[in-house]
């Protein structure tokens, strides 16, 4: 834009590092700058006010808005069918699912190299990317979650993109289609003459800026000391969506910012620089002023004439259906359905008005009928009186004649509701209707992919406009974060030399080829399956793409990789293990056998000696003492030559436990002396059924009593 200007400024290094260069100019070349900044909003607002007309509707179709009607009659039906809110609400949770998956959402390729470093380069700005738009800017999730829900009824909506000083990192607003302003016919957002951005902009917020020196002091203003003109968005009816009227005159309220990124030629040398200029709407009062450059490597001189400036562009438009026309803003649901969504509400309220007449009364009054004038009402219990009689009344009061709704109306309606469906993709196989119980699996596949084809063209466009916002990020991080930074809970290590390469590289990870989980879902179990039967595939990845695509959580924990687990044992050691066990159980069993064997052994002898005990307490008993003493010493022979086997047996029962031959259930004494303790006869507390005592003791079966040999 020319400017007749009192002062000429050049586009400098301290001109672009400088925050507000506004104060560098006089009041009046500040107002020049001003009106010339207003007057490029209204132009490109007037461009735009039939798409502004579209808009409002769409917007109106998709809240739902009623009207009071005062037809056929007041107070009439007014029912809002919601095929375009189902529309919206359709592609947003379809989309919303497939670009944001999980916590991967950017990742940088490697084109033309395969190295390490290359590889670990771009994995760490993929996750580092990642981590910043779902930690570090805790606003972008909830931005675009809006985005798209808003870019299917409208059809066009803008991020912008920038570093906030603030904060010390990069974030990215939404900025919605009514409140940025560009010329209708404009080419792109990139080559459009000027772009004009609504701010709300409470008080404290412009009092904070002035004092941080990025608007002039404006504190002492009329128009700053006084209630906001107007308030609210661009457009009133908005304000009627959330069931308010539009506010006027409230010191609390938000003044409007209109920030401009245009171009002004202000050094007078025929060329237009990029600058952002800032007034605030109501009283269109200059705020700030500053360049569009952020460093001089944007701009390419021949000799001392600037040949090209390449501006810094903080916007990016997400698009939905190109507008047929031409025109910058593009097209959503809100306009396509939006006549055949009209056309359905009215036959709707055609059939609830006509039910309406059908259930009240009404009719014509003849002149016979002597009532008075008025509205009658029925009600239960309640008479009216009248002059006539009643043979009168039946004659003189006749009924509106009987009109049932028409079955071509019901098919009428049912026609719009198809055709709109199909253009919005919602039919009942995409919102998961049975399509049928004898419906051929391959028969329904084919539905379903035929009816995607509308989506996956969308979501191919807004995954080419996430790209663009991406490697805006990516320059931005290249050029503002520090030297070495940290990220997530692990403190991994990124480097400002990581963001030097081309930004073209980088890319959301969806991929705009799939638009379901199922058909990303079969992708990967073909590929895995062709993985396993053929030679060449790099397994691993193969296998975190499967997981990815099932949507586990923890894949690094769940599948750290082949080259991080154990190693399998060497199988011929396992042969040798197996039959090293195999011998070791046998000698166990044998030893086991042996074990039994003499345990049995020392229960037969306790057995005897308690029987030959027994004997030689008879024998005392007796009358012929030298055949009863030659008798005794016989029998304690044999019992002292059963003891000491009994104890040599003991000894060796012993030693097979230890070895751990014996059964421990039957190796072991309650006392843990690892001996087989034998169940006496009632009232011996002798070991193994044998008196404790020296020989010649017989106990326990004589209740404790001593045996003497004399």
């Amino acid at each position: 834009m020319a400017l007749n200007l009192d002062k000429r400024i050049v586009l400098n290094k301290d001109l672009i590092e400088s925050p507000n260069i506004l104060d560098r100019f006089s009041e009046d070349d500040q107002t020049k700058i001003a009106n010339q900044v207003w007057l490029g909003y209204s132009r490109d607002k007037q461009s735009r006010s039939r798409w502004e007309r579209r808009m409002s509707a769409a917007m109106d179709l998709a809240m739902q808005v009623q009207q009071t009607k005062n037809f056929p009659w007041p107070g009439a039906s007014n029912v809002v069918f919601p095929l375009v809110t189902i529309g919206a609400l359709q592609f947003s949770a379809r989309s919303y699912s497939n670009i944001i998956q999980g916590t991967n959402v950017v990742r940088y390729r490697t084109i033309g190299t395969n190295d390490k470093e290359s590889i670990e380069r771009a994995n760490r700005i993929g996750q580092h990317m990642s981590w910043q738009v779902l930690e570090e800017d805790i606003s972008w999730e909830e931005q675009h979650d809006r985005l798209l829900i808003n870019l299917a009824i409208v059809g066009s909506n803008f991020i912008k993109t920038f570093y906030n000083p603030s904060l010390g990192y990069t974030v990215s607003e939404l900025v919605m289609a009514k409140d940025f302003v560009l010329d209708y016919w404009s080419k792109s957002v990139e080559q459009s003459a000027r772009k004009t951005h609504r701010i709300p902009m409470y008080r404290n917020e412009i009092y904070e800026r002035v004092q941080q020196k990025l608007f002039i002091d404006i504190l002492d203003e009329k128009w700053y000391q006084s209630a906001p003109q107007f308030t609210g968005p661009s457009d009133p009816n908005s304000d009627r969506r959330k069931g308010q009227e539009p506010s006027y005159n409230d010191d609390s309220a938000a003044f409007v910012a209109l920030e401009q990124h245009c171009w002004f030629d202000l050094d007078g040398d025929g060329y237009e620089e990029p600058y952002i200029a800032t007034i605030e709407e109501g009283s269109k009062s200059p705020l700030r002023l500053t360049s569009r450059v952020d460093s001089m490597e944007q701009i390419r001189k021949r000799g001392s004439k600037i040949e090209f400036i390449r501006a810094t562009e903080s916007f990016t438009k997400y698009s939905f259906i190109p507008s047929p026309d031409g025109g910058v803003y593009d097209l959503g649901f809100g306009t396509f359905l939006g006549p055949l969504n009209e056309a359905v509400n009215s036959g709707i309220n055609q059939l609830l008005d006509n039910g309406t007449m059908q259930n009240s009364i009404g009719g014509f009054l003849g002149r016979g009928a002597k009532i008075r004038g008025g509205v009658y009402t029925m009600a239960p219990f309640q008479w009216a009186r009248v002059d006539s009689t009643g043979d009168d009344l039946r004659k003189n009061i006749v009924p509106f004649p009987e009109r049932p709704a028409s079955d071509v109306m019901f098919k009428l309606i049912g026609l719009l509701i198809d055709y709109s469906n199909r253009i919005a993709g919602t039919q009942d196989v995409q919102v998961g209707g049975n399509p049928g119980q004898n419906t051929p699996a391959s028969t329904y596949q084919g539905m379903q992919e035929a009816g995607m084809q509308t989506y996956g063209m969308i979501f191919k466009r807004v995954w080419r406009c996430m790209k663009e916002e991406f490697k805006k990020r990516y320059e931005l991080n290249a050029r503002y974060m520090p030297l070495v930074g940290t990220f997530g809970n692990n403190a991994d290590r990124i480097f400002r030399e990581d963001y030097k390469g081309n930004p073209d590289q980088i890319a959301p990870v969806a991929n705009p080829n799939i638009n379901s989980s199922q058909m990303r879902f079969q992708i990967a179990t073909t590929v895995k399956q062709a993985a396993m039967s053929t030679p060449g595939y790099e397994v691993p990845e193969v296998e975190r793409a499967w997981l990815q695509a099932m949507q586990v959580e923890n894949i690094d924990v769940i599948y750290p990789g082949p080259d991080k687990v154990k190693p399998l044992p060497n199988p011929k050691l396992m042969v040798e293990q197996l039959k090293l066990q195999g011998k070791q159980m046998e000698i166990q069993s044998r030893t086991q056998e042996w074990a039994n064997h003499l345990m049995e052994e020392r229960r037969l002898n306790t057995a005897k000696i308690m029987q030959l005990e027994a004997q030689a307490y008879a024998l005392t008993k007796g009358a012929d003492a030298q055949e009863m003493e030659h008798k005794l010493a016989a029998l304690e022979m044999i019992i002292d030559h059963l003891k000491t086997t009994n104890e040599q047996t003991t000894k060796q029962i012993e030693a097979i436990s230890k070895m751990g031959g014996g059964d421990e259930t039957q190796g072991k004494n309650p006392d843990g002396s690892g001996v087989p303790r034998l169940e006496s006869q009632s009232g011996n507390s002798g070991n193994d059924g044998v008196s404790q005592g020296g020989s010649g003791n017989a106990s326990g079966a004589m209740g404790g009593g001593s045996l003497s040999v004399q």
